[in-house]
């Protein structure tokens, strides 16, 4: 598959799980497995076309990952992780927003200034 639809996808993805991670701290205990099994199935397809925008961008065989990838791989897990926790640590719910939004930051910046292959020019 091509370089852009992984991109497509990825992004695509990303606004999905990230919307319904946040609707996951208003929605309620009733929405919990249709917004869980959203969010799964979004979480899946961006590590799947993450994936593959790491092998088209950097091949395959080339040693240990660069630190950009980690770094979104860690980005990747809190922020699948939170519509779960969302749902059971209803309390904490603007503190885990803030987390939200630090992590999404975090793996934006990784993406856009600590990767070589990226589109900035």
């Amino acid at each position: 598959m091509s370089l852009s639809f992984y991109h497509v996808l990825h992004v695509f993805s990303l606004l999905v799980l990230t919307g319904f991670t946040f609707h996951a701290f208003a929605a309620p205990a009733e929405a919990r497995k249709k917004v869980l099994i959203i969010t799964g199935v979004a979480s899946l397809l961006m590590f799947i076309s993450g994936f593959g925008l790491i092998t088209k961008l950097i091949g395959t065989g080339q040693g240990l990952w660069p630190a950009w990838v980690w770094v979104k791989l860690v980005a990747w897990l809190g922020v699948s992780a939170m519509a779960g926790i969302a749902f059971r640590r209803r309390s904490a719910a603007t503190t885990l927003m803030l987390v939200l939004l630090v992590l999404l930051f975090v793996a934006l910046y990784a993406v856009y200034f600590m990767n070589p292959y990226n589109a900035r020019g």
